[in-house]
């Protein structure tokens, strides 16, 4: 599969960095990203790439598998929509995050201009490029603006 490309990278470099000043930084957590391995399940074993994933200070230290994925489920992920993904593969993604036990997921989709928010148990709310964006049962403090994030 090709790289996905600048915007996807500038979409996703924005979103970690926003959650590295207001989560990491401020004691709330740890960011990783970069296609993080992250294990959801075993038997059979279920590793995916995730974007950035946001693990909460009570979670620290992360589990790690042997290969180095994490072991720990994340309460937040975000995946950012390239030019190789497809609805129904986002889509699975989402959902097996949600089963696996991530609290939020966040789909930041570039051509639309938009953040879609997934939560187990409640329709998913999407957010337009005008607005911001706050978690903060996960990250005290944090105002993610999309209008900073899609602005390539």
């Amino acid at each position: 599969m090709s790289p996905p490309g600048h915007v996807h990278g500038r979409v996703e470099f924005k979103i970690a960095n926003t959650l590295i000043e207001a989560g990491e930084k401020q004691g709330h957590g740890q960011v990783s990203g970069g296609e993080a391995g992250v294990l959801l399940w075993r038997n059979p074993d279920r590793v995916v790439g995730a974007d950035i994933v946001f693990l909460r200070a009570a979670a620290l230290p992360a589990r790690l598998t042997k290969e180095g994925y994490l072991e720990t489920i994340p309460d937040l992920v975000v995946e950012v929509v390239s030019k190789n993904d497809t609805p129904p593969y986002v889509q699975r993604k989402v959902d097996d995050y949600l089963t696996a036990g991530v609290r939020v997921v966040w789909v930041a989709d570039p051509d639309l201009r938009t953040l879609t928010e997934h939560r187990r148990d409640a329709a998913p709310r999407v957010f337009a490029e005008t607005e911001t964006v706050a978690i903060p049962e996960l990250v005290p403090g944090l105002q993610l603006s999309l209008k900073d994030v899609f602005d390539f």
